[in-house]
């Protein structure tokens, strides 16, 4: 696994834990189809909640919560509606963000709830 790889598993832990602090539940990690992937799918009380993780050291090529695009947005969707009808799922479900600057800070994470909204 390359660092990258390595940074983006270590971002999305670190996002699942703060999510799990605050009472929800992991569902599913790296949830994968035809349509994209879906870091995190988790459970806050009746709601289902689609979790985009991204990391950025620098914003220097655009921060973090500017590279999920309308295209990234519309892949997330389409992801979330095979996730639901693959589960049979009648929950209500949401987009949530996190993004992290650093990796050893927790200061320098910003959770996004109803980030598509």
């Amino acid at each position: 696994m390359n660092k990258k790889s390595q940074q983006g598993k270590l971002a999305e832990n670190i996002a699942c834990e703060l999510l799990e602090s605050h009472q929800l539940k992991l569902l599913q990690k790296n949830y994968h189809c035809r349509y994209g992937e879906i870091d995190l799918v988790m459970q806050d009380e009746e709601t289902l909640v689609f979790v985009e993780v991204r990391f950025r050291k620098s914003a220097q090529f655009g921060g973090a919560v500017e590279s999920i695009d309308q295209k990234k947005q519309n892949k997330i969707r389409t992801t979330a509606q095979h996730y639901l009808q693959k589960h049979n799922s009648k929950h209500n479900a949401r987009f949530d963000v996190i993004t992290l600057s650093s990796l050893e800070d927790k200061n320098k994470i910003n959770w996004i709830k109803y980030a598509f909204e």
